[in-house]
């Protein structure tokens, strides 16, 4: 097992490993939707000054410095720039594909369970002696004191 990470040696560290994979994606998840946001401000303007006459004046923030530009000069940066956004957003598509993809083969290998609000009582009752793995808690939930 060179050059892998240690093998989790109970199930708090098994749990803790999940918690930060969980982490991981819900990131990954927000910095998408904050960047189809960025995307969608770039469509507008885009729409709002494409027909427009080229010679207009208008003005861009450029590193927190407003500059007066022309539509002609603005147009081709504007598109440019959504066409990058673009660009990263199917490559942070496909790291949380990927990510997602290690956490459901964590969940695998450690039988993993999402424990719900209802299986809390459910658990007591039943018991299934073979199938032992981690049980987490639903994201966001903090335990009692």
């Amino acid at each position: 097992m060179a050059g892998k990470a240690e093998e989790p040696v109970n199930e708090q560290a098994v749990a803790t490993i999940y918690g930060n994979m969980r982490a991981d994606i819900n990131q990954v998840y927000s910095k998408i939707t904050e960047l189809e946001m960025e995307v969608s401000e770039h469509s507008l303007v885009i729409n709002a000054i494409k027909p427009l006459d080229q010679s207009r004046r208008c003005y861009r923030m450029i590193g927190g410095v407003l500059v007066e530009r022309t539509i002609k000069e603005v147009l081709p940066a504007v598109q440019h720039n959504k066409e990058g956004l673009e660009m990263v957003i199917a490559r942070l598509n496909e790291a949380l594909e990927k990510k997602k993809k290690e956490m459901a083969d964590f969940e695998a290998k450690y039988k993993i369970r999402i424990k719900k609000g209802d299986e809390v009582k459910d658990d007591a009752s039943k018991k299934e002696g073979s199938a032992q793995g981690v049980l987490v808690g639903p994201a966001g939930a903090t335990e009692p004191n």
